[in-house]
């Protein structure tokens, strides 16, 4: 099981007086994806960095660029987080007063499609974009900050998203951001997710290809 686990290490927690050598480093340690969480102080209550920061680093790895957009309005910058890399971008339905429209835009740039569902956003916010989404992202924290406790409550939400997904036959990401250690990553696998990500269980560890394969668990 735990080779389709996609690990998407998240660059908030790494060192960012050497992000180059960080992300040269995850991807020879396993990563499969790298997280990028792009927060404007102003959707959420933190600001990290923007697509310069993307562009710069796109030379330094082949992994795919999962962009996680934490601000608001989200639309008028899509472009640029293409432009400077992107593979997956991903938006909050409260960020953009039409989703549908954001989600087509995104596809149109060619990158893949993700929408993230805050602890309290209902899955039915997304029940009918679902042939446009390529990843759900479920965040496990309130989103802003790294380092947060796991909110237990989301395993259920996990296991609904699951069986919506697969009702679908569609081969759509379903992935989990918050909280994501060795103990509670064997709970969201459980209850259906295939990708996570994590940030200080990763960039805090002494070995990063240690901590990648224990996140996936057992071979």
């Amino acid at each position: 099981m735990s080779s389709s686990i996609v690990v998407a290490p998240s660059l908030l927690a790494a060192d960012f007086a050497r992000l180059g050598e960080e992300v040269r480093a995850i991807e020879s340690a396993g990563a499969d994806w790298l997280h990028l969480d792009v927060m404007d102080g102003h959707f959420v209550p933190n600001i990290s960095f923007g697509p310069a920061i993307i562009k710069a680093l796109r030379k330094h790895t082949t992994l795919p660029f999962d962009v996680h957009l934490m601000i608001a309005p989200a639309d008028p910058y899509l472009a640029a987080f293409a432009d400077a890399g992107a593979n997956h971008i991903a938006v909050h339905p409260e960020a953009s007063p039409h989703l549908h429209r954001s989600l087509q835009a995104i596809r149109a740039l060619g990158c893949k499609a993700g929408v993230v569902l805050n602890p309290a956003t209902p899955i039915e916010t997304i029940a009918w974009a679902l042939d446009l989404i390529d990843i759900v992202m479920v965040m496990t924290v309130n989103p802003g900050f790294g380092g947060q406790a796991f909110i237990e409550s989301q395993l259920g939400k996990i296991a609904a998203l699951r069986t919506l997904i697969d009702s679908t036959g569609r081969p759509i990401a379903l992935q989990v951001d918050g909280g994501i250690t060795t103990i509670t990553a064997p709970k969201v696998i459980a209850a259906g997710a295939d990708t996570l990500v994590a940030g200080t269980a990763v960039f805090g560890a002494p070995d990063y290809a240690t901590a990648i394969a224990a996140l996936r668990g057992p071979a």
